[in-house]
């Protein structure tokens, strides 16, 4: 049995161009990227229900469509954020994060905050405080 040849289109495709370093626009013009790669098992999505695991994706979709000025200028209660110091922290902190970072908070389940850090333009997950206890929420 002779195999079939696979019949390629003559087309050509576009090309994916990278923008060029000096045309990239500074992280506060760019919009976010969101990172769970560092994201802490005893605070992680598996431990969230549907409805919150639902939200938390609404929430990054809602967020990945305006720019860091944008979400700089909302409600903490909106899409905005509110900064959480590292002292007020409950759990481990990564070894990878420096002291000097700021850790930000997101709400995306009624008050249920994603706690993080910002990198440029990347928001890097390390905790979904579902239960309001990796911090004092006041």
């Amino acid at each position: 049995m002779v195999p079939k040849r696979i019949n390629l289109s003559k087309e050509k495709g576009k090309k994916i161009a990278t923008p060029s370093p000096t045309r990239n626009p500074s992280p506060e013009q760019q919009k976010p990227i969101f990172s769970l790669v560092y994201l802490r098992k005893d605070y992680c999505l598996s431990a969230c229900n549907k409805d919150e695991k639902a939200a938390f994706a609404d929430t990054l979709h809602q967020l990945s469509q305006i720019t860091w000025n944008e979400i700089s200028s909302s409600s903490r209660h909106g899409l905005g954020y509110e900064r959480i110091s590292r002292n007020a922290i409950r759990s481990g902190i990564p070894n990878h994060v420096k002291e000097d970072v700021n850790f930000i908070a997101f709400r995306f389940f009624g008050k249920a905050p994603m706690v993080g850090y910002r990198d440029e333009n990347i928001f890097h997950i390390v905790w979904i405080d579902r239960a309001f206890s990796l911090y004092n929420h006041g």
